[in-house]
């Protein structure tokens, strides 16, 4: 029994059924409120803010987590509809413990992050990291991209992953930061078993190389020009009666090379 386990039994009762519902829910109430208000400062209350948490305002170490992306109307629900469904995907895979403790694993890594960097955040990457694991769970669940195209999750994942390094390569040191410790619940989650499937693999690589057959070699090569039966398998070879020792050649070269003499090998 892992530690997951000896804590789902001692505290899975206190966990928050259906979280994703919440969440989802809260991110488009405050949708509407800045769309209905955009005079509002809103956003600016909830935002991940290090300096402010510092100055008596605690509620951003989770509030920020209800900001929804900058997005139209139409594709904000399209968003939030898919932030529910790979959600509530991984609850049902895992339980609701468990994904509570991926969820707010990914939170505090953000919150950390922020605190490293001293700059706010969003919550993208955490986002990310939800996805990451749905598509680690169901690879091969496919949705409509652009509501056409059919694309399988892990294809997306890859995609995701490409994205995560870019980050790391050209972004700014907060977000480099924000990056790797917020997606730090995958790895968490998922790296034993992910080093176990690569040893695996790798073992079986090793023991089909260990018993593959050898390749065949070639048995007929022209002395002079190198073919051999691979190159032209109409290619008919001769050893030449003149020739001091075993000396093959293809029909060009049989009539046509300088004689091999005992001299000659013994220069």
């Amino acid at each position: 029994m892992n530690i997951l386990d000896k804590l789902e039994r001692k505290l899975g009762r206190f966990a928050i059924r259906e979280l994703m519902v919440y969440i989802v829910g809260i991110n488009a109430l405050v949708y509407m409120l800045r769309y209905g208000m955009p005079q509002s400062d809103a956003i600016g209350r909830l935002m991940l803010d290090p300096q402010m948490i510092m100055r008596g305002e605690v509620w951003r170490l989770i509030t920020w987590v209800f900001i929804p992306p900058s997005a139209s109307l139409l594709w904000i629900f399209f968003i939030l509809y898919f932030y529910y469904m790979v959600g509530t995907g991984l609850e049902h895979a895992w339980g609701s413990f468990r994904f509570n403790v991926y969820y707010f694993t990914g939170v505090l890594g953000t919150a950390l992050a922020a605190f490293i960097t001293g700059g706010g955040t969003t919550a993208l990457y955490l986002n990310l990291s939800l996805f990451l694991a749905f598509a680690y769970i169901y690879p091969d669940y496919e949705i409509l991209l652009f509501f056409i195209i059919p694309v399988k999750m892990k294809y997306l994942a890859w995609l995701n992953w490409a994205f995560i390094a870019f980050t790391l390569v050209t972004s700014p040191l907060a977000y480099k930061v924000a990056a790797l410790v917020s997606i730090s619940n995958y790895f968490l989650f998922f790296g034993r078993e992910i080093l176990s499937t690569t040893k695996r693999r790798g073992s079986s690589y090793n023991r089909r190389r260990a018993f593959a057959p050898p390749s065949r070699g070639t048995i007929h090569k022209c002395t002079v020009c190198g073919m051999t039966e691979d190159d032209d398998k109409t290619m008919d070879f001769r050893y030449c009666s003149t020739c001091e020792g075993a000396h093959e050649y293809c029909r060009e070269h049989l009539n046509n090379h300088e004689h091999v003499t005992a001299k000659k090998l013994a220069d």
